[in-house]
């Protein structure tokens, strides 16, 4: 018999087309591991098929924990270096991008922890409910690690680069209401009124109409995809326009001379 400590699992269910993704291990605060990812992206597989899904709930078990990230446990043996984070990032980006291009609205259901890749899940969903005892944090400066680029994409369409850059450098935690604040959560409800929070919030967007609601999702989410294909060359020049302008000259004149200044557009 094997000493391996168990890896967790993942349970799927739906009840009055409302599907819910729980990641199942306590014991580590619900750290995904290799396996659970794989399992979770086979149930994610079969809910996207289900005509009768309407929207995804998305969970950690019990109330310490929502997802406390990977499971660190394994990086020796999964994630011991470049190579090995490269078949790891594989084998767990299934997941992760199955959630943010599930074609139902998500949702984040998050108590306690939600640090690293349980942001990175946490980002993939549509929206984010949390209590107010929630912790957020992106520990990767503190394990030498660098944070995945999807992972990044969708926490700077949330937050913006400037709060996403403090985060990623200090490696700090968020409570509740400072991630509220920067938009990182939609809303925060007290902990002992959570779960009637929760489950209201849900009845009111799986009364709404399912077509309307995956179109709001869909155009969206194509609208900020769009916005990132980022062309370089024309944002250096219009860049350059603006330092080679008369209206540089005449804002910099302005500020010297503690006056109002006077742009013509040149």
């Amino acid at each position: 018999m094997s000493d391996e400590k168990p890896v967790g699992r993942v349970i799927g269910g739906i009840r009055n087309g409302v599907a819910e993704l729980l990641f199942d291990s306590e014991a580590r605060r619900n750290a995904i591991s290799v396996a659970m990812a794989q399992q979770a992206a086979e149930l994610l597989a079969d809910f996207a098929a289900n005509p009768d899904v309407r929207l995804l709930v998305v969970r950690g078990a019990g109330d310490k924990s929502f997802i406390s990230g990977a499971d660190i446990s394994e990086f020796e043996k999964v994630r011991k270096d470049a190579e090995t984070a490269a078949l790891y990032s594989h084998l767990s980006s299934r997941m992760y991008s199955s959630v943010r291009d599930f074609p139902k609205p998500t949702i984040a259901r998050i108590r306690g922890f939600c640090f690293g890749g349980g942001m990175g899940l946490a980002a993939a969903c549509d929206l984010r409910i949390a209590s107010d005892d929630a912790l957020f944090s992106i520990p990767a400066a503190r394990l030498g690690i660098a944070y995945r680029p999807d992972f990044i994409a969708w926490l700077n369409d949330m937050i913006g680069a400037a709060r996403l850059k403090e985060m990623l450098i200090t490696g700090r935690r968020y409570k509740a209401d400072e991630a509220l604040a920067i938009g990182l959560v939609h809303r925060v409800a007290p902990a002992s009124e959570f779960d009637a929070f929760f489950a209201d919030y849900v009845a009111t967007i799986a009364d709404n109409a399912p077509l309307s609601t995956a179109a709001s999702k869909v155009v969206i989410n194509e609208v900020a995809d769009q916005m990132r294909h980022v062309d370089m060359e024309k944002c250096r020049a219009i860049s350059d326009a603006c330092s080679n302008s008369a209206d540089f000259q005449e804002g910099r004149r302005a500020f010297m001379e503690k006056r109002r200044p006077v742009f013509t557009g040149r």
